[in-house]
């Protein structure tokens, strides 16, 4: 089962939970500048509350046996930088920029037929279709970061929608009889995968008082929709560390970060490792381009003498097409989606991989129509 809504939806709904529970006390207009702290053991941090600014400027501290940062990727690491901490950040370009826009259904039109998830890589570009709340929909691109030529297109609503009627997989959400665009064309740049190390290089902690989830832990492409669902995992890991150590400050961050280690660094090993792995094949279309070579025909010698090509062609022409078509592919990649699998399940399952294998096999060839148009005729029709 999948939950369908608008980000701002669902923190509509999450709010309004979160107002109802008795022990919760929801300080609405104050922003946390930074964090107190004493001098703990060995000259580690103890974390004993936050200093905040309220909308008047006026500037309080509260105190807290246990501060949870969970404002975004940069919080965390303001505040330790403030009490002389500097935790190790490890961070790589995702190499992709955001464009999206939202649209709502006609009364009376029936949405589009849809078979499994929405999506393809063209190689030049990636599309999905997010279905809302309300009727609601998305259109999203994201094109490779130095692409200006084909993103700055893309940025002008009018073209956005020749882009997305082009592609026959988006072109029946766009259909102005289905429905209505409802916003402007949004940009969402600066994608990282990031990860922030909180410990030494013994494994200690280097401040008590204080642990990070979501994105000021972690954080991974948003193309691969893992968010919310790993800031959620990382809840619970935390959950189960105060539940199991209490005022044990050192323990219960340890066993927090051995947790984290073990069930959400995976997944940003594997972010990191599909963004590189689309990278590389995006340099192959160039070089291919610069070749004389119709982009998205199939590879040449080098390119098939190369794993990582190879893999990249069968995730994007296997993979994703598969999981439109084939049930048990399908299961496994919701399995994984959903954090319910370990990253390298999917393609270990040797029936898994077979299916995908011959969805491969069966991939579009030149004179076959394919998901859409290569960036040439794109360009050329976004231009006209």
């Amino acid at each position: 089962m999948a939950l369908a809504c608008r980000r701002t939806t669902f923190e509509w709904v999450l709010r309004r939970a979160v107002l109802e529970h008795p022990e919760v006390d929801l300080r609405v207009g104050l922003a946390v500048d930074g964090v107190i702290a004493t001098d703990g053991e060995a000259g580690r941090p103890v974390v004993t509350g936050v200093r905040a600014t309220d909308a008047d400027g006026r500037t309080d501290t509260i105190a807290a046996d246990l501060v949870v940062a969970a404002a975004g990727r940069s919080g965390a690491v303001r505040w330790l930088a403030e009490l002389g901490v500097e935790p190790e950040v490890v961070e790589e370009d995702t190499g992709i920029v955001y464009l999206s826009r939202f649209y709502r259904l006609l009364d009376g039109a029936t949405p589009p037929e849809q078979t499994g998830p929405i999506g393809a890589d063209l190689g030049y570009l990636k599309y999905a279709i997010f279905q809302g709340d309300n009727r609601t929909h998305s259109v999203t691109f994201a094109v490779r970061t130095r692409d200006d030529e084909l993103r700055s297109q893309l940025l002008d609503p009018s073209a956005f929608e020749v882009a997305a009627g082009l592609l026959p997989a988006t072109a029946p959400w766009v259909d102005p009889a289905i429905a209505t665009p409802i916003t402007e064309v949004h940009v969402m740049g600066g994608l990282l995968n990031r990860h922030i190390r909180f410990r030494d290089e013994a494994g200690e902690p280097l401040v008590l008082g204080l642990v990070a989830v979501g994105d000021a832990h972690t954080c991974s492409n948003p193309l691969y929709g893992r968010g919310c669902s790993l800031a959620m995992v990382q809840a619970e890991l935390l959950a189960d560390a105060v539940a199991g150590h209490g005022a044990d400050l050192h323990a219960l961050v340890t066993a927090y970060e051995d947790a984290s280690t073990t069930e959400i660094e995976p997944w940003y090993h594997a972010a990191v490792a599909q963004d590189r792995m689309a990278r590389d094949a995006a340099a192959r279309e160039r070089a291919r381009a610069e070749r004389g070579q119709e982009p998205g025909t199939d590879p040449g010698a080098d390119d098939e003498a190369d794993p990582g090509s190879f893999m990249a062609d069968v995730m994007r022409e296997g993979l994703l097409p598969a999981v439109r078509t084939d049930a048990v592919v399908f299961r496994a990649f919701i399995r994984a989606f959903n954090l319910l699998a370990t990253p390298d399940a999917l393609m270990a399952d040797a029936d898994v991989l077979n299916r995908v294998m011959r969805a491969y096999q069966a991939r579009p060839t030149p004179t076959r129509a394919g998901p859409g148009p290569p960036r040439r005729d794109m360009l050329a029709a976004l231009a006209s």
